[in-house]
């Protein structure tokens, strides 16, 4: 299968470890792409609602591409989100091709992009982690919901319909935090004389210019792998806003063989440790 080449690739959202994670479609966009920087940006596996319970293949599947790639001198660079917080003790650690980081400030075709998760600016994060994670669980059970619903709705021939969306367009207050994030994330990075400013977090994928009298700025949000499934691509200038329903092409249904994963091992990344230090 060829695979399209892009100079930087950013997801973020995955909840790998949930019921509403589209693991598989993540994995069949992850292996159709050849980036030289992928950026995991926070969320990627879901710390708060993990169990040893409910870890299939195709969540699995993902991590083992996301090495496979680090194999392959993909740079990768993990930002940790709220989800996966018990990750940020791991801040500034650095390991071959990947980095473990809170926030990453990138050099693009000189200009500068600020990448970060985005919680900081969450209210109910700051103050109420225990109601936020109560909301997280409701979400889950809100996205199995909606696959029953959208099971009934596809066999009377009406679509499917996301009820996670319509909730949050519906609710004022849903729609003012979402302003309210992207302002507070624009007004900072302008003031830190950023060009870019990339975020996850809200689920809500964008590409926006934001101005106040300081300045303006590309405010850039990747969306996530639950309900919209998109992430962000940018290729020598230009971003574009991927998203799987309408831009992914299926070019192949089965992998090659020598396509197919392995699950690495403490000596596969060993081994992968020492090839790199030594090469460098």
């Amino acid at each position: 299968m060829t695979k399209r080449k892009v100079q930087l690739v950013v997801i973020s959202d995955v909840h790998l470890g949930t019921y509403g994670c589209h693991a598989k479609e993540l994995n069949n966009y992850l292996k159709s792409i050849d980036p030289e920087i992928l950026v995991l940006n926070g969320d990627i596996i879901d710390i708060w609602q993990f169990s040893k319970y409910y870890w299939p293949d195709s969540h699995m599947k993902v991590v083992q591409r996301i090495f496979k790639m680090l194999s392959n001198d993909t740079r990768v660079y993990y930002l940790t989100g709220n989800h996966d917080e018990m990750i940020r003790k791991f801040g500034e650690f650095k390991i071959g091709n990947l980095e473990i980081d809170n926030k990453l400030k990138l050099e693009l075709d000189g200009k500068t992009a600020w990448i970060f998760h985005g919680d900081i600016f969450d209210i109910t994060m700051k103050h109420s982690k225990w109601l936020a994670k109560l909301g997280a669980v409701g979400y889950d059970s809100l996205i199995l919901l909606n696959r029953f619903v959208n099971f009934i709705s596809v066999s009377f021939g009406r679509g499917k319909i996301s009820l996670s969306k319509k909730i949050k367009n519906s609710v004022k207050g849903a729609i003012k935090f979402i302003s309210d994030f992207e302002q507070s994330a624009t007004e900072i990075a302008i003031d830190k004389g950023f060009d870019f400013v990339v975020c996850g977090h809200i689920h809500q994928p964008d590409i926006r210019v934001f101005s106040n009298k300081k300045g303006s700025i590309l405010y850039l949000n990747s969306g996530d792998w639950v309900e919209n499934l998109t992430s962000l691509e940018y290729n020598y200038g230009t971003w574009k806003l991927f998203s799987y329903q309408n831009d992914f092409v299926d070019t192949e249904e089965s992998m090659d063989e020598k396509e197919k994963l392995t699950i690495p091992t403490i000596a596969n990344l060993y081994e992968h440790i020492i090839r790199h230090t030594s090469n460098g």
